[in-house]
């Protein structure tokens, strides 16, 4: 895909962009939104950062798309200790040092 048809799904990609924040940000920024609306986007980041991850824990690019044992064990680690501290910071760092530290075994 090259030249008017490529900028044409840029431009009207960031258009739609721009239109679906402005909705937000722009005619509702001032009004407070209604308590059913804020209790449902309190779960938004729940309900897609697992939709997120999920592919990169399962089937990740950087095996080819095999399940890869140390990618299922940092995830794992990352889900306890996100469980057991409640930090985001610390559930990410207990993924990588998992996930660093089985691929460094690995490569032994």
């Amino acid at each position: 895909m090259s030249g008017l048809p490529f900028w044409t799904v840029i431009v009207g990609l960031g258009i739609g962009t721009f239109l679906i924040r402005f909705s937000f940000l722009g005619l509702l920024g001032q009004r407070p939104l209604p308590p059913w609306v804020l209790r449902h986007l309190r779960y938004t980041a729940v309900a897609v950062l697992p939709g997120l991850v999920a592919p990169l824990a399962l089937w990740p690019t950087a095996t080819g798309g095999q399940t890869d044992p140390a990618r299922l064990l940092a995830a794992l680690a990352t889900v306890a200790a996100g469980i057991w501290t409640r930090s985001v910071l610390g559930a990410m760092a207990a993924g990588a040092v998992v996930l660093y530290a089985v691929l460094g075994l690995g490569a032994l």
